[in-house]
């Protein structure tokens, strides 16, 4: 928490830009003094601040004295502006108005433009130096750079714990994916759902359906010293829900849908019907073989078993089965089950290894799996 007595109060300028509004809730949250301004007459945004001044637009002659008297009457101490004019001139002659008055943020074109830059780099070591997967299956022709650079920021868009080396972990083993079904165990918000339909689109792999209750009732992972399951309370299921479909629904081609219910519940209504259908994404019909399976669904032992016993016969030979949050602080449940898989299947395993957080197994055969 900040203390207030001996912070100078922020100007944030020109007030109603949505930037500007995010910046204003955090410095409430922060209880930072904050003072809003603008050149309009009228300003919807100006009852949303405790505080407010009006300014000429920073092209007129009076600008300048008129920010001189604010910084006076107020006790201003910085400026945030995610106009980049407006910034642009700031930066020019704040110090010729007032040494002692700084910028708070960079430039706004620069933060703007940094998610775009990152991805772009992401994708270029991506595209030019691939991993050695070492898979029995021929490759497929890379999609573009530029396809991958929007992969990363679309996807990073999205809130989740998807990383970097994840995503490009995935962008190389849907070169080596056979045609089927892309099935996901634990959708939340929808980050790496979204990864894996739009590689399923652009490698013409198949249809893509997420799997979640969206449910509290399922969300208690029984970690290690609570720490996960004291999280629970913030959480809305049903808002997850929603910010999930508002990520997926604008790459939606008929090709992506979802069951809101329990894993092994899901597993069998995907053998008996091989169709979703919901309000928001319409019919989806599945060929019911997996080409790519991501088991990211509750951690406990238990229940990652289950998806795994529920869902990975269904995989076809050549398909991958990627066990997130293999390696996991809070537990090792999908370790174990990870680690049991290659144990028991190891002769019917082309290929394993881990990138980062996640367990990438492709199968050789198709499994029989013994339930214990």
């Amino acid at each position: 928490m900040y203390k207030t007595e001996n912070i100078k109060p922020i100007l944030i300028f020109p007030a109603g830009m949505p930037r500007s509004l995010d910046y204003l809730s955090t410095c409430l949250r922060e209880r930072r003094p904050v003072i809003g301004s603008s050149s309009l007459d009228y300003d919807v945004s100006r009852g949303k601040y405790p505080a407010w001044c009006h300014l000429p637009f920073v092209n007129d002659p009076a600008f300048n004295d008129a920010l001189k008297a604010a910084i006076k009457e107020f006790g201003i101490g910085g400026i945030y502006t995610p106009n980049p004019v407006v910034w642009g001139y700031l930066n020019r002659v704040l110090q010729t108005i007032d040494p002692e008055v700084f910028l708070i943020n960079d430039s706004p074109v620069t933060n703007e433009l940094s998610g775009y830059r990152a991805a772009t780099a992401y994708a270029r070591q991506a595209f030019n130096a691939p991993l050695e997967i070492g898979s029995p299956i021929r490759p497929r022709q890379s999609i573009s750079e530029l396809e991958i650079a929007t992969l990363f920021r679309h996807g990073n868009i999205i809130p989740g714990m998807c990383d970097g080396e994840k995503i490009s972990a995935l962008c190389e083993i849907f070169r080596y994916a056979v045609e089927g079904d892309v099935v996901e165990i634990g959708s939340a918000w929808g980050k790496s759902a979204f990864i894996l339909a739009r590689l399923a689109q652009c490698y013409g792999i198949g249809n893509t359906l997420c799997v979640d209750p969206w449910s509290v009732e399922f969300l208690k992972q029984n970690d290690n010293g609570g720490l996960v399951d004291q999280t629970i309370d913030q959480y809305d299921t049903n808002e997850t829900l929603r910010v999930f479909e508002m990520n997926l629904l604008p790459y939606n081609k008929g090709d992506i849908n979802y069951l809101r219910m329990a894993s092994v519940a899901a597993a069998g209504h995907y053998t008996a019907h091989r169709n979703a259908t919901t309000e928001s994404f319409g019919s989806t019909d599945y060929a019911m073989r997996i080409a790519v399976l991501h088991i990211d669904g509750n951690h406990s032992h238990d229940a990652a078993k289950s998806d795994v016993e529920a869902w990975a016969p269904h995989v076809v030979a050549g398909g991958w089965i990627i066990v997130d949050d293999y390696v996991w602080p809070y537990g090792d449940g999908p370790q174990r089950v990870g680690n049991a898989l290659i144990a028991e299947h190891q002769t019917q395993i082309a290929v394993s290894f881990v990138i980062g957080s996640a367990l990438f197994i492709q199968l050789s055969t198709q499994l029989q799996m013994v339930k214990q």
